[in-house]
């Protein structure tokens, strides 16, 4: 069975959540002339996904590409977008991601920079890019000077979530995609945040909240306008933790810490309850997700955030929480302050 949820941004596509990917993509790319496929060579590997494709068509065009975060560079992009030139992708052709967010990341950059917007299509395979990265239009490479600084909003026309993905995954790697889910909790649906406290989780269940909670978000302010920010909870100093950590941290790894960091400055600013910050805490370490970084790393941590894409006026903007499903914003100049609550929180 599919669970279909629609989101509305620049265009409307479906998010379509069940356990055949391989049926759903060969009928979306029916009537396409091209179709390129980039996909992770470890994934590929372990899964033969261009063994399959091969026994649909010699429409396919499969681009192998490195593992993580080193996907997202100019080179590897350059590379790709030589491709779609050697194959003369047209408009009406179609570029296909299928990995984690870095993956779909990448293929919507592409998607989005050849002859100025082609199709495509997001097939996430971790949790954190079922319920984050492959939703909500957001594309993009990372630069020297900080993460997803060049990029574009260019939403796919569908996005295939296999739940049979799932089973491939360490526990590590589903712990980091569930912090994406808890953040969709603490600025949205407090209904996540029972259903996390559960013995057995529901992933279908969850996944399902998450993408609606994203899915109303962008449908209402596709640009990041103001609306949108919420999504950056515990984003703001997650970003800053995972350049310095040089991505040996997980995206989900680093944005708990800048979960508890945020929940840590919004109760110093009187917002939000001892209680709610406890209860940080506790879901985080339930799923063995890091609470705390390196006191020592604070210069390099601060260096990161002052380039910050959300910042204003030379303010480090963060958002924070009122109570669990109230958001606000809060934009702070003030190194010492800062590395006050920084402290609170590093080993």
């Amino acid at each position: 069975m599919i669970k279909k949820i629609n989101i509305v941004s620049e265009h409307s596509y479906d998010v379509l959540i069940g356990d055949d990917w391989l049926s759903r993509f060969n009928e979306v790319s029916e009537l396409r002339r091209a179709v390129l496929v980039l996909i992770p060579e470890d994934f590929d590997r372990e899964f033969g996904v261009t063994a399959s494709l091969s026994t649909v068509g010699s429409k396919f065009e499969i681009v192998r590409l490195p593992s993580g975060e080193a996907q997202k560079t100019f080179q590897v992009a350059e590379g790709v977008l030589e491709i779609c030139g050697r194959i003369n992708l047209s408009r009406s052709d179609l570029i296909v991601g299928i990995g984690g967010g870095a993956t779909t990341d990448l293929a919507g950059f592409v998607a989005a920079t050849w002859l100025r917007g082609v199709d495509w299509v997001a097939i996430p395979t971790t949790l954190a890019g079922m319920v984050d990265a492959a939703i909500g239009g957001k594309t993009g490479i990372n630069s020297a000077h900080g993460k997803n600084l060049i990029g574009a909003f260019h939403s796919p026309i569908e996005v295939i979530i296999d739940l049979n993905f799932l089973k491939s995954l360490s526990e590590r790697d589903k712990n980091a995609g569930l912090a994406e889910v808890i953040k969709c909790g603490f600025i949205s649906d407090p209904s996540i945040l029972k259903d996390l406290a559960s013995i057995e989780l529901d992933f279908g269940s969850l996944i399902s909240k998450a993408v609606s909670v994203k899915g109303a978000v962008v449908s209402n302010d596709f640009k990041e306008s103001f609306n949108r920010e919420i999504l950056n909870y515990g984003h703001t100093l997650g970003h800053a933790i995972e350049m310095d950590s040089n991505f040996t941290l997980r995206h989900g790894e680093a944005v708990a810490i800048g979960m508890i960091f945020a929940a840590e400055l919004s109760h110093a600013h009187g917002e939000l309850s001892s209680s709610d910050l406890e209860l940080h805490r506790d879901l985080i370490a339930r799923f063995a997700l890091p609470s705390s970084y390196s006191i020592s790393a604070w210069d390099s941590v601060y260096g990161h955030l002052t380039r910050d894409k959300k910042n204003r006026g030379g303010k480090i903007r963060f958002v924070t929480l009122k109570s669990i499903g109230s958001t606000d914003r809060l934009e702070v100049k003030d190194e010492a302050q800062l590395r006050k609550i920084y402290e609170r929180i590093a080993k």
